[in-house]
């Protein structure tokens, strides 16, 4: 059976080594995994072309909202959040799923970040950025128990769009600008010295490197900083939290979890999670510092 990321750009992906790991690890030898360059325009023409035996796909930039049109089905995640970044296939039928959400839910489960509903804290997690894995994050974050989220970002179209999934999904959500200099003015006064339960990064890399000047200058303090990057890592905003002495969760904690469920999807296996752990590790550790992921 074959299996394949596809995403453009992607030669940076991790993804075949942890599918990769799993397959062996599980005695799947006639299986493989690779990586596939595909755009937006390509992916109707690529999905066309899968025979039978393809198990299924995963999907990353910018393919996760271009490939709803192009599902069969789609389950409850799918729906509530607009995206989806796995394709399972099963007799030329296309079945959507979002694993970013379940793999975050463990990411912050295993790095002990709760969010009580019960507790009565609100206004405690901020999340920089608006774009597709910003609302798997606000899915994630309402299943791990925030009933209110700050989220800042670039242009009212993306805002416009989070907040219809903040109500389709029963979720508050509060929009502020992500520019350079503006958090403060914008939503941090009136918080007195009290932290961030919880700050989210789902921007790229580099994109976050002002909010973390705001952290290292005590300007923007956080008890949590999670971000979605892995490589390059650590980010430049994980080094300020770290170096304030907030916990740390990396990329990686993401990717390998929301991988897990992919494999359990397309193989119908419980993953093999240490196996697939320990392979990405030895992967990036050569051009990472990993010691500052929390739990790690």
């Amino acid at each position: 059976m074959r299996a394949a990321v596809l995403g453009s750009p992607i030669t940076h992906s991790l993804s075949p080594v942890l599918h990769t790991a799993a397959y062996r690890a599980l005695g799947l030898d006639g299986w493989t995994y690779e990586a596939i360059e595909c755009d937006e325009n390509g992916l109707p023409a690529l999905l066309d072309s899968l025979g039978p035996e393809w198990a299924g796909l995963s999907l990353t930039m910018p393919l996760k909202r271009a490939v709803l049109p192009l599902l069969d089905e789609a389950d409850p995640h799918v729906t509530e959040v607009g995206n989806a970044n796995t394709v399972v296939l099963d007799e030329g039928r296309r079945s959507g799923y979002n694993t970013d959400i379940p793999g975050m839910v463990t990411a912050l489960a295993e790095a002990r970040v709760g969010l009580p509903r019960e507790s009565g804290v609100t206004g405690d997690v901020l999340v920089l950025g608006g774009g597709a894995t910003a609302t798997s994050a606000l899915a994630a974050l309402r299943d791990a128990g925030a009933r209110d989220v700050t989220v800042a970002v670039r242009g009212q179209a993306r805002g416009a769009h989070l907040l219809e999934v903040a109500d389709r999904i029963g979720i508050e959500v509060r929009l502020a600008p992500f520019g350079p200099g503006e958090p403060r003015q914008a939503w941090l006064t009136g918080r007195g010295p009290r932290p961030w339960r919880l700050l989210v990064s789902t921007v790229p890399a580099g994109a976050a490197d002002g909010w973390a000047d705001l952290i290292a200058s005590g300007q923007v303090a956080a008890q949590v900083v999670f971000d979605v990057v892995y490589d390059p890592w650590p980010t430049k905003l994980a080094a300020a939290a770290a170096g304030t002495g907030a916990g740390v969760i990396g990329g990686f904690e993401l990717l390998l979890h929301q991988a897990a469920e992919q494999v359990r999807l397309m193989t119908g296996r419980s993953a093999p999670v240490q196996a697939m752990r320990e392979a990405g590790l030895a992967e990036v550790a050569p051009r990472s510092d990993i010691s500052h992921q929390a739990g790690r």
